[in-house]
């Protein structure tokens, strides 16, 4: 039995634990109402995959404009210098261009050691290449599958594996990765592209919240997030939207300036638009057959594209 010692210790730790969380929801809605300041990325080595085109070519020009060295990584060689020459038309010169296929684990440590040498440790890791196809999953190609899977959720590991430990060392960094709302919640078409979306959401909680519990809550790396909606990089052919005003299309300039911002202030996690993290939550508390039927009701999704 418990001696009364014990009891009344184990009540001040519950009760300690309710504080903890209360003070905790308070600072959400106050950091909510009142945003933290935007940390400075002057001087820091960004390198964002999927640099070519899209999302990451936004994030590359965003990143240069305030003063960050920018490595862009991508498979599309041509396109990705284009993306070089466009930022060096700005009068930007700290910025290099690499051609990578984040899919395959010995191209990205090779290149990553080139990035070491010829520039120096990568301080913000963007992992923003992905692809997708909508797609019924009787439809997908095994090569699809694969390739799929391989680009938007095993790229992270190997890009991970290659910068993290010197940020972790360093006790300085920052990983951004690019999920989904799809990541958030399954849909028709999606069956290969939602899970690998899911999986990076799960990567990042894990990783994050190990580097926290072996640094003892000391470690100053940190990680975010992202899940756009319909971002207008031609990815999704055939939207399926009944209420536009709930996922309306972002231009992939302004996709990129939010995350940018996301990433200056600290945030963890943040949906593009904002107000779907908090729905999302609400909702997932409902019985199952009505979170479908709200689903119904919304009707966003997307049409195959076969």
């Amino acid at each position: 039995m418990m001696k009364t010692y014990d009891i009344l210790y184990l009540l001040v730790e519950i009760l300690l634990v309710i504080l903890k969380i209360t003070y905790y929801i308070c600072e959400n809605i106050y950091t909510t109402i009142v945003p933290p300041k935007k940390k400075s990325v002057t001087g820091e080595i960004v390198l964002i995959t999927g640099a070519a085109h899209g999302i990451g070519k936004e994030l590359a020009i965003g990143y240069a404009s305030l003063g960050a060295t920018v490595v862009c990584w991508d498979i599309n060689e041509e396109n990705n210098n284009k993306t070089l020459n466009d930022i060096k038309n700005m009068g930007r010169t700290s910025v290099y261009a690499y051609r990578c296929n984040v899919a395959n684990r010995e191209e990205v440590f090779k290149v990553a050691e080139k990035v070491k040498k010829e520039i120096g440790d990568v301080t913000i890791l963007i992992n923003n290449a992905g692809i997708g196809f909508a797609k019924s999953f009787l439809n997908h190609s095994l090569d699809e599958i694969e390739r799929i899977t391989n680009i938007n959720l095993t790229g992270h590991y190997w890009t991970l594996k290659a910068f993290l430990p010197s940020m972790i060392e360093k006790n300085h960094g920052h990983v951004v990765a690019l999920s989904s709302v799809a990541g958030l919640v399954g849909s028709p078409y999606g069956t290969i592209y939602c899970p690998s979306k899911v999986a990076i959401k799960g990567l990042m909680e894990a990783i994050s919240e190990e580097l926290r519990v072996l640094s003892h809550g000391k470690s100053s790396v940190k990680f975010t997030t992202i899940y756009p909606s319909l971002v207008l990089t031609g990815l999704v052919k055939k939207p399926k939207i009944r209420f536009p005003w709930l996922m309306r299309g972002y231009k992939p300039q302004e996709a990129a300036s939010l995350i940018i911002d996301a990433q200056r202030r600290n945030y963890e996690n943040i949906t593009l638009p904002w107000f779907w993290l908090p729905i999302i939550k609400i909702i997932r508390i409902l019985p199952d057959n009505a979170i479908k039927y709200i689903m119904d009701f919304i009707g966003i999704g997307v049409y195959p594209d076969d």
